[in-house]
């Protein structure tokens, strides 16, 4: 009962006050999650369902899960509840992308040595008449796709057509010196497309690379109230302070207007049901009821054997290729993926480790803590939870190493959405690598640390020159999360 007090109390008013005193844990502070938790480790840690999660919602839980990691195959097929697969696609499943629920992986050298199945590259043009401009100024799309490939560089086809082309990467080493002796080395990532089969990209052709982002928590990021995140916001910068948050604004389908963006990298997309159908129609070339007219993928008007192959929409699954019941279950299952137990709370280093992070100031950006909603619109186990996601969602400027010079929506190419860091700590276990930043460019925290800039310069300047100790009960608390 007292946990259940701790982690469900909702409080009225603002954002929860960040703690200014590190002598030990706050209360609630092990369920980063609320009662969205879960006690497990390892490997399999990013698929639990949430402790809270109401017993006749479980068994939607696991066929959401089974939905997620259901292997799509192409039309047509003996088996119509499960293809459709896009005849270009860049996988076959959700966990395709999201490992055991968790990161994507840098592919381990370029094709053929390996694939980029939980890597993604973006394809966008700047505008090139009035409607497309009108179209940006309304936030009715995030960018204008490339008129050759389309949004999204896809690197498998089904047989008989080929696939688009390959990401190619190519990294170069940085030494960067630290205080008390040690270095660091970071890998500056240089990315171009190899093997195009569908002619030259445009002149004005910008590319952003992603790996995927981990599941967990997604629903209480849904619930944490609009509002909170307005709060945040400081477009102008006016306390002085170098952050400079901002939300994006997208567009939503179902309701036909711009709605704050959460989910993404750049905070492109404003639910969890929208991010869920954009995945299928982008990734895997699959319509849905919200997106009924990607059943073609991501195929575009030059690609006409693309666009004339046969497709899997069928009227025993409402006209789509994903019955609207296999969306309801695996949105239960993306909703209520459970937020791993936090461990080692009060040791002594990961207290240490915690002043240093809010003390250096990451907590400008990386919010610690929200008290999610309470309102109809909120389902039961996400509602009024205390939790700890250590982001803001907010756009910022993170400076010109990582600026992918795309923009997405009202995300410029510098700016990205700031990451939560929930169960960070538990990336090797899941993973079996780490992997981190929006192209996993980042072989450890400390490196992900060091790839700032832009408004968290200054920030990073900071771990640049503290003692080592200092450094090292960082990353410990860091690990804890």
């Amino acid at each position: 009962m007292l946990l259940a007090l701790l982690v469900t109390q909702p409080v009225a008013g603002s954002i929860p006050t960040i703690a200014d005193s590190y002598q030990q844990a706050e209360a609630g502070e092990a369920y980063a999650g609320g009662g969205a938790y879960s006690h497990l480790q390892g490997r399999k840690a990013f698929l639990q369902p949430a402790d809270n999660l109401d017993f006749s919602n479980k068994l939607d839980f696991k066929i959401g899960e089974s939905i997620f990691a259901k292997l799509w195959v192409f039309s047509p097929s003996s088996t119509s509840a499960s293809d459709g697969l896009g005849p270009l696609h860049n996988a076959r499943s959700c966990m395709g992308c999201h490992i055991g629920g968790g990161r994507g992986h840098v592919p381990s050298g370029n094709w053929p040595q390996d694939n980029a199945i939980s890597m993604l590259m973006r394809l966008s043009i700047a505008p090139q008449n009035e409607q497309q401009k009108q179209l940006l100024v309304a936030a009715k799309v995030p960018s204008i796709d490339e008129p050759n490939y389309g949004s999204q560089l896809q690197d498998f086809a089904m047989q008989g057509l080929l696939a688009e082309g390959r990401i190619n990467i190519e990294y170069t080493e940085q030494i960067v010196e630290l205080n008390g002796g040690q270095q660091a080395v970071l890998r500056h990532p240089k990315y171009s497309i190899t093997d195009l089969k569908y002619g030259p990209l445009h002149p004005s052709t910008m590319t952003s690379v992603r790996v995927a982002n981990p599941m967990i928590g997604l629903g209480l990021l849904e619930a944490i109230d609009e509002q909170d995140l307005l709060a945040l916001e400081d477009i102008d910068d006016r306390d002085g302070d170098g952050i400079s948050g901002k939300a994006n604004r997208v567009w939503q389908h179902s309701s036909q207007s711009v709605e704050i963006g959460r989910f993404g990298w750049k905070a492109g997309s404003p639910s969890l049901n929208q991010q869920n159908s954009s995945a299928f129609a982008t990734d895997m070339g699959l319509s849905t009821v919200l997106l009924d007219n990607s059943h073609q993928g991501d195929c575009t008007a030059l690609q006409t054997r693309c666009t004339n192959a046969p497709d899997g929409r069928s009227t025993h699954l409402a006209g789509v290729e994903v019955a609207p019941q296999m969306s309801e279950v695996l949105l239960t299952f993306v909703r209520n993926i459970a937020v791993p137990k936090r461990i080692d709370i009060d040791d002594p280093e990961v207290l240490a480790g915690k002043a240093v992070f809010y003390q250096t100031g990451c907590t400008s950006c990386h919010q610690p803590k929200f008290i999610t909603k309470t309102t109809a619109d909120i389902e039961t186990e996400q509602a009024g939870q205390l939790i700890w996601p250590y982001t803001d969602l907010l756009l910022h400027d993170m400076g010109p190493a990582l600026a992918d010079n795309r923009p997405e929506f009202a995300a410029n190419g510098s700016e990205w959405r700031t990451a939560p860091l929930w169960g960070i700590g538990k990336t090797a276990a899941v993973s079996a690598k780490t992997e981190f930043l929006h192209d996993g460019r980042a072989r450890s925290l400390l490196e992900a640390i060091l790839w700032h800039g832009g408004e968290a310069q200054e920030i990073r300047d900071k771990v640049v020159t503290m003692k080592n100790e200092q450094r090292t009960q960082l990353i410990k608390f860091l690990e804890s999360l």
